[in-house]
């Protein structure tokens, strides 16, 4: 009976791990340019001059090197232009190695009371670059199973960005001065 059991719960435990990698990264892609792109406009308190200084406070916050992943800093104009890559992982029998660098574009664009932020260009720095979009046509002979994988840690990584990114848009609580 014990075996039974014991049996019946590692299939559920099987089935159900199954299931879970059947779930579909839903990248988004632009209609026009046919690339995964991210973009939103937010609406923040603040100008455009704020902004900006938030979103470079951000981007000192966010990357090691902030200097060399912004190539634009435009405060007259209110764009932040950020290249920048990050590292696929791959597991295999249990050891994590590196499946590549993902390069990737953010444009970061700033007016009064809002902004918008595009992230765009993923590309898999090989010999060549190779585009993410690739990964998505399950039909090309080339596909491979692990594509899912990449796009779903490309997902997730969009959305820490984001996430991470409105976060440090936020306007800063008012300071409480000690008056005594």
């Amino acid at each position: 009976m014990k075996t039974l059991v014991l049996g019946i719960l590692v299939l559920l435990t099987v089935i159900s791990g199954l299931n879970a990698q059947d779930i579909k990264p839903t990248l988004p892609v632009d209609p026009e340019t046919k690339l995964v792109t991210y973009r939103e406009v937010v609406t923040v308190a603040g100008t455009q001059a704020e902004l900006f200084n938030r979103g470079i406070e951000w981007v000192n916050k966010q990357y090691k090197n902030p200097f060399d992943a912004t190539k634009v800093r435009n405060p007259a104009t209110g764009i932040i232009e950020i290249i920048h890559r990050f590292d696929l992982a791959t597991e295999e029998l249990g050891n994590k190695r590196t499946g590549g660098i993902i390069d990737y574009s953010m444009k970061i664009e700033l007016k009064d009371g809002r902004y918008r932020y595009t992230i765009n260009n993923f590309n898999l720095k090989d010999a060549s670059r190779h585009p993410i979009e690739l990964w998505l046509d399950k039909t090309d002979k080339a596909y491979d199973p692990i594509y899912e994988n990449y796009l779903r840690q490309v997902d997730d990584f969009a959305e820490k960005l984001i996430e991470s990114l409105k976060a440090g848009m936020l306007p800063l609580a008012p300071k409480k001065v000690d008056e005594w």
